[in-house]
C-alpha cells in the first residue's frame, strides 16, 4: 500500500532512491501475498529486489513497514484537513468531507481501499494489525495537536485531545470496516455506497457535541 499523492519534481538521485524504494516495497509485497507475511525474510526479499540486505533494512527499518509504506500520508491526512479548513467550517466538517471524498475516489491512504488479496494479508498478521494500530495512535495525536493549535489552546490541551480521540475512533472504525468488508470479497462500489452511510451516520452523531468546536474564523 502506497501513497499516490503527488509531489514537487525530484532531482536524479532523489528519483533513483524513490525507484529503489519503490523496488522493495514492490517486491516485499508480491513475496507476502504470494507466500504470507510471516513466511517471507528481509533476506529474501534483499535477494528478489537485487539489492543488498543493509539497503532494505535502511529504507525500511521495521518489516511492517515494507508493507505499509503510507505512514506520512495516512497521519498527517486529518491533521492537514483541519488545517487547511475553510472559512466558517468546522473541523467536524472538514473531516466528514474529506472521509466522503476519499470513499468516493476509493482511495487506499485514507479510506482503506486496497483490493481483497492485499486486505486479506493485513487483517490475517498479528504483526501487521498492530502497526496499522500505531498509525491510527499516532494520527490522533496529530490531529490533537492540530486542534489544539487550530483553537489557539495548549498544545495539551484536554478537549481537543478528547475531540481527537473521538474523531480518531470514527475514522479508525471506517478504515477497519472497509478492509473487512475488502477482505470478505465485497466490490468496491458496494463499500463505497455502504460506507457513505456509515461516515454520514458517525459524523452526525458528533455534530451535536462537535458542530461548533474549531470552526474557522471568516
Amino acid at each position: 500500500m502506497t501513497s499516490s499523492h503527488t509531489a514537487a519534481p525530484l532531482g536524479l538521485r532523489a528519483r533513483k532512491k524513490q525507484q529503489t524504494r519503490q523496488n522493495i516495497s514492490n517486491t516485499a509485497t508480491r513475496l507476502f501475498l504470494d507466500r504470507g507475511y510471516d513466511n517471507v525474510t528481509i533476506a529474501e526479499i534483499a535477494e528478489a529486489a537485487e539489492v543488498a540486505k543493509m539497503t532494505v533494512t535502511n529504507y525500511f527499518p521495521r518489516k511492517e513497514d515494507l508493507v505499509l509504506d503510507i505512514r506520512e500520508a495516512f497521519v498527517s491526512g486529518p491533521a492537514d484537513t483541519v488545517r487547511g479548513r475553510a472559512a466558517g467550517e468546522s473541523a467536524l466538517t472538514a473531516l466528514r468531507r474529506a472521509y466522503l471524498e476519499a470513499i468516493a475516489r476509493k482511495d487506499a491512504v485514507l479510506a482503506g481501499f486496497s483490493g481483497p488479496d492485499f486486505a486479506a494479508l493485513l487483517v490475517g498478521s498479528p504483526a501487521l494489525v498492530a502497526r496499522l494500530r500505531e498509525f491510527h495512535e499516532d494520527r490522533e495525536r496529530l490531529l490533537a495537536e492540530a486542534l489544539a493549535e487550530e483553537t489557539a489552546a495548549a498544545t495539551d490541551d484536554f478537549t481537543a485531545r478528547v475531540a481527537a480521540a473521538v474523531l480518531g475512533g470514527v475514522h479508525r472504525t471506517l478504515f477497519e470496516e472497509v478492509l473487512r468488508r475488502t477482505a470478505a470479497g465485497e466490490s468496491n462500489d458496494s463499500i463505497a455506497a455502504a460506507l457513505t452511510e456509515h461516515a454520514a451516520a458517525a459524523f452526525d452523531m458528533l455534530e451535536p457535541a462537535l458542530g461548533g468546536y474549531a470552526v474557522r474564523e471568516s
